[in-house]
């Protein structure tokens, strides 16, 4: 086995240890999929989950991305690309099968595109909107070779396209938009980041059930504010709502008027 198979598998294996991953084709994802090959040449600009400043990587040898770190691309924005345990926790929570349907709004580089493309397999389907159009066409190169995902640039809070069995949000929001609630499948799950100016939030699990939805929340997180996002003082008030709701219990409703469950 080379040294980078060996960096990869014991990649896999802390995040499966760390998160206790349930899903053998999460895990098996997470090592097929190269993840320098979303990312520019190295070395690169990375940072533990709890530092708050970039080091540079002493090579371009990929090995050093198969620890547990976020990875810039676009360090002046201070925009990475996903610590991998948190997201591998989100994609293992969301309890993605064979065969389904998934979009993802806000892709970036298209390094969780691919993740979920071998979840899903050749006869499940990923969507992939990106806003940023330079994102979207690097995104686009990239996954040339994933035939079951397709890069859509546009806004993912307006339309993504046919029903969904997974809608995962890589952006932070104020409150679920009404194109995601409608668009789950019955069983359909969206998970959500919920965040206020400080980019600090919760995600939370929306379930589509036989009869209305049902929202709990999962976990912290700091993420990048979404497009469309949302700013005044009543989308603060509706997220402190939410998140003030959701982490007593689940919020069971049957639709979504101005940012917030009804009935």
């Amino acid at each position: 086995m080379s040294e980078l198979a060996d960096a990869r598998r014991h990649y896999v294996a802390r995040i499966a240890g760390r998160e206790q991953i349930a899903s053998s084709r999460l895990l098996a994802a997470l090592e097929a999929v190269p993840r320098e090959h979303f990312l520019r040449k190295g070395p690169w600009r990375i940072k533990s989950e709890f530092s708050r400043n970039y080091t540079k990587t002493e090579s371009a040898d990929p090995i050093h991305l198969y620890d547990n770190v976020l990875v810039a691309i676009d360090a002046r924005r201070r925009l990475d690309t996903g610590l991998p345990s948190l997201w591998a926790h989100f994609v293992d929570v969301l309890d993605i099968v064979e065969g389904e349907r998934v979009v993802q709004i806000g892709c970036g580089l298209g390094y969780y595109s691919a993740i979920l493309s071998e979840i899903v397999g050749p006869k499940g389907k990923v969507r992939a909107i990106e806003y940023d159009p330079a994102f979207a066409e690097r995104a686009r190169a990239n996954l040339r070779s994933y035939p079951n995902v397709e890069i859509v640039c546009g806004d993912g809070t307006q339309d993504i396209g046919a029903k969904a069995d997974v809608i995962i949000v890589h952006a932070g929001f104020t409150q679920p938009h009404a194109a995601w609630i409608s668009g789950l499948r019955p069983g359909g799950r969206l998970l959500l980041p919920l965040t206020a100016p400080s980019r600090e939030g919760t995600v939370i699990k929306i379930r589509r059930l036989d009869k209305g939805y049902q929202a709990e929340a999962i976990r912290r997180i700091a993420i990048f504010p979404g497009q469309g996002r949302g700013g005044s003082a009543l989308d603060e008030r509706v997220v402190d709502w939410w998140e003030q709701a959701a982490a007593i219990a689940p919020v069971r409703f049957q639709r979504i008027e101005h940012g917030l469950p009804c009935g």
